[in-house]
Order: structure tokens, then C-alpha cells, then sequence
């Protein structure tokens, strides 16, 4: 993404200029891979309810919503203020306030759960953000999240046919913005986000203190293919990292060289 000599602007302006367009596109049923393959294979990294939910960067609230009916007692935060007001006029019953992920307005210890789904990729602070999670959970909290997988958003495939090769172009090591335009279904849509390689998520997890307890690599599954033939290259290469780390009793939050 281009900048001027000021400096691109933070993600969650970017991401308040898309609010409206995101509504729309979450919350028609069947449209989003959420629906489709994607919550389902989160849900089932997720530890049962406990004192407190917090989700962090919780958009419109769909994920916030379906934690509340399987039990948890949640609060939701969002950067972006039309997201947060949004997830509140869905759900007046559950908590949502806007605010920064990287200066979360919680107590230390007051959370033994946080999820992060589709959202540190874009947040402009990530380690930042991760080490304030850490500092919300407590020792023995996990952290449930959710991002594009960073092979996903290192290259693309050269065509839609389900053999066509995929192809890294840029550094897959440099960290970088990125956007998607996107127009299905008459619905326009822009993802901005940030590209970081795995390792950057690994030493932002050790730097807070945290052992990863589950990686999985989330492809489409054969239901999606079926109704959206395009996407059987997909099968190839994982688009979304799901991870579950736990806040370890004892840890030093020193980062690792």
C-alpha cells in the first residue's frame, strides 16, 4: 500500500470506512466463509465457558453472539466505532465497547478466555495487542484466535482453475499492508490488513508469556466446494491459522532473541 510522508492511516479509520459494507456482507446468510466452513472449526478450539469472554475486535458481533448462547459470559471490543455500535443494536443484552486492542480497558487477570477471530491481522500494534491480551488473561488463560494464514496472504493463485499454481511474488518474511477489493454477490467489500509470516505470531506469543497448546490450517471443506465450485484450489493451501496458546503459570514475558 502506498503512503504519503505522514504515514498510511491507522487500520481501524480503514476498517470504520468499511463498517457498513461489513455488516452487510457478515450477516447475509450463507455469503461468508464463517458461515460456510469457518466457525465451526474455531468453536472447537474453544475451552468451555468460564468467569469471562473477552473478544477482541469483535466487528458486528456474530462470533460474540455465538459465544454468549453456548454459555459464555462475554464483553466485546472493537477499534472501529460503527463495528461496536453495531454488535451492541444486534445484541443490547451483551457488553461491547470501542477500544484500542493494543490498551485493552480490562484488569489485569480479569478475563480466562480471550478469542481474537480474523482481527490481529488487522490491528496496527499486534505484538502490542498480544501482550496486553496476555495481560487481561492472567496465568492459566487461553487465547483462541483466528487469522489469515500467512502462506494465504504471502501470494495468490495465478488463476481459478483447481490446479492453477500459487504464486509468491513478494517477501514472504517482510511484514507488509495489504488490501482486497472484493464484489460477490452485488456486495463490495475491502479487507485491509497487515501480511506478517508466522513467526511474527509466534514471538508476540512468547514475548506475552504464552505456549501454543493448538495449531490447525483451515481449508474449505467439500460443502463449500460443491456450492462454489471456484474454490476447490483452495483445498491445496490453508486460507485461515487457528491457534489456541495458554497464559503458562509462572511465565516470564521476556522476549526470546
Amino acid at each position: 500500500m502506498s503512503a504519503d510522508s505522514a504515514g498510511p492511516p491507522p487500520l481501524r479509520d480503514l476498517w470504520e470506512e468499511q463498517a457498513s459494507n461489513w455488516v452487510r456482507w457478515s450477516r447475509r446468510p450463507g455469503h461468508d466463509a464463517y458461515w460456510r466452513f469457518h466457525r465451526d472449526a474455531f468453536l472447537r478450539l474453544v475451552p468451555p465457558p468460564g468467569r469471562l469472554t473477552v473478544d477482541v475486535g469483535c466487528g458486528e458481533g456474530r462470533l460474540l453472539r455465538d459465544l454468549a448462547q453456548r454459555g459464555h459470559r462475554v464483553v466485546g471490543l472493537d477499534a472501529a466505532r460503527t463495528m461496536a455500535r453495531s454488535a451492541r443494536e444486534a445484541a443490547p443484552e451483551l457488553a461491547v465497547v470501542q477500544g484500542d486492542a493494543a490498551a485493552l480497558p480490562f484488569a489485569g487477570g480479569a478475563a480466562d478466555l480471550v478469542v481474537a477471530f480474523m482481527s490481529l491481522q488487522d490491528v496496527d500494534d499486534m505484538d502490542r495487542a498480544v501482550s496486553e491480551i496476555g495481560r487481561v488473561l492472567g496465568a492459566g488463560g487461553a487465547l483462541c484466535l483466528a487469522t489469515v494464514h500467512p502462506l494465504n496472504s504471502a501470494g495468490a493463485f495465478s488463476g481459478p482453475e483447481p490446479q492453477s499454481p500459487f504464486v509468491v511474488e513478494e517477501s514472504y518474511r517482510e511484514t507488509r499492508r495489504y488490501s482486497d477489493e472484493i464484489e460477490r454477490d452485488d456486495l463490495p467489500m475491502t479487507f485491509h490488513s497487515v501480511h506478517r509470516p508466522l513467526e511474527a505470531y509466534s514471538r508476540a506469543l512468547e514475548g506475552a508469556g504464552m505456549v501454543v497448546e493448538a495449531i490447525r490450517e483451515v481449508t474449505v471443506d467439500d460443502g463449500s466446494v460443491a456450492s462454489r465450485p471456484g474454490e476447490a484450489r483452495w483445498l491445496r493451501i490453508p486460507l485461515f491459522l487457528h491457534l489456541r496458546a495458554r497464559a503458562a503459570a509462572g511465565s516470564s514475558p521476556d522476549r526470546l532473541p
